[in-house]
């Protein structure tokens, strides 16, 4: 998975992030900071598992990293926005 995949995924598991949170209510607030989370997360997740040395492209063990942490950088950053 490159860079590009690294994009999709992290902007489909934000608007995942933010679409599953109990405390959107109907309400579009926050979604692009979502996206942006969700996109941010996975790729410093990318960015340190590549650094490590824990994966390289394309490993099993990339895609639920990089999910993992982007679904948790979406959700807690649309938290934040509906408490507000």
């Amino acid at each position: 998975m490159g860079w590009i995949g690294i994009v999709v995924l992290g902007a489909v598991v934000g608007f995942v992030g933010w679409w599953l949170h109990p405390l959107r209510g109907g309400v579009r607030r926050g979604l692009g900071r979502a996206l942006i989370a969700g996109v941010a997360g996975a790729v410093l997740a990318n960015a340190a598992g590549r650094l490590t040395g824990a994966f390289f492209d394309g490993e099993l063990l990339q895609w639920p990293v990089c999910t993992a942490v982007a679904l948790v950088a979406a959700a807690s950053l649309a938290g934040q926005a509906f408490r507000r």
